[in-house]
């Protein structure tokens, strides 16, 4: 999704000034018996689409449950929308919140949409029937069928339609085109790209599609066995991170595996013998010019897709274990 913004790097984008951060996490650690999510500390921005991506088991569902007050924070501070989480009874933040669970409720199986609708129009003060009408239509969903009648992805826009409709501030979406066919998909997308023009608005979303990731998000956090393995900008993120292959030249004595562990942006690197090597980095123009410098010929420079990057930093977070 293209709007403007600061071009943050990584390292700035992950403590921003907290005036300009929808959500705010300073040193926050949540255990579970055989699970411990952080330490984190980051800043979501505001007005943007951060994409939260990460293996099955990376804590996606903890952090969110973590913002709507279903995981107690007792270690470090969170702040949402600028509520600080204390775990006390301070609840009105949650108005401003719309929210699409993974997995549906079963409890709510015998209802049918309108009925959800209802509920959910007497705990949003904002609640306008006005546009949940009007989100059901575009998504060609019948409120009076039971939820437990819709199919997957029929259901999936009917609740969606009722996250959105109380026009919130902050939206978190966990795994929301699951089960959504590919023309579904496109107007699910429409309808998000339509709620962020106000420019005040906020998406979180967890995805296993990379194509949702590259059609809308401004920012990526990639995680990984309840670690933050960095937030970067989706942007400079696919512009900057390229595989380079090399081969070290034959009459040049510097031309050695230590010189290339020295190379700028250097995130990962490998040994393939004969002197051919295989570098990733995040910044791709200066490590060919140093490469070049210290006797080695590039071979091929190829554009790391997100996949690759978050295999490349889940390598690196391993090396570090």
């Amino acid at each position: 999704m293209t709007r403007t913004t600061t071009a943050w790097r990584e390292t700035d984008a992950m403590t921003a000034n907290s005036e300009d951060a929808a959500i705010s996490w300073r040193g926050v650690k949540l255990r579970h018996e055989r699970f411990t999510f952080g330490p984190i500390d980051c800043d979501i921005p505001k007005g943007m689409v951060t994409a939260v991506v990460g293996p099955n088991g990376s804590g996606k569902s903890t952090l969110f449950r973590s913002l709507l007050g279903l995981e107690p924070i007792r270690e470090g501070e969170t702040e949402v929308l600028g509520t600080k989480l204390s775990g006390g009874r301070d609840d009105a933040y949650k108005g401003k919140i719309g929210f699409l669970a993974e997995n549906p409720h079963q409890y709510e199986n015998g209802l049918t949409a309108d009925e959800k609708a209802e509920f959910a129009s007497l705990v949003y003060a904002s609640w306008d029937w006005d546009r949940y009408r009007k989100l059901m239509r575009h998504f060609d969903v019948d409120g009076g069928v039971k939820l437990s009648k819709l199919s997957k992805g029929m259901r999936r826009k009917a609740e969606l339609s009722v996250a959105m409709a109380h026009d919130p501030e902050l939206l978190l979406l966990d795994e929301p085109s699951s089960g959504l066919d590919p023309f579904a998909w496109r107007t699910m997308l429409e309808q998000l790209q339509r709620y962020m023009e106000p420019g005040d608005r906020t998406i979180l979303i967890a995805t296993h599609i990379i194509a949702e990731v590259q059609r809308l998000a401004d920012y990526i956090l990639f995680l990984n066995r309840g670690k933050v393995l960095g937030l970067y900008e989706k942007d400079r993120l696919l512009d900057e991170w390229r595989t380079i292959v090399l081969q070290a030249s034959t009459n040049a004595a510097q031309a050695d595996a230590r010189t290339l562990q020295a190379a700028p942006g250097l995130q990962s690197f490998t040994e393939a013998g004969s002197g051919i090597y295989r570098l990733e980095v995040d910044d791709s123009e200066q490590a060919e010019s140093y490469c070049r410098a210290n006797g080695f010929q590039v071979l091929g420079v190829q554009r790391m897709e997100l996949e690759d990057i978050l295999s490349c930093l889940i390598r690196k977070e391993e090396a570090k274990r």
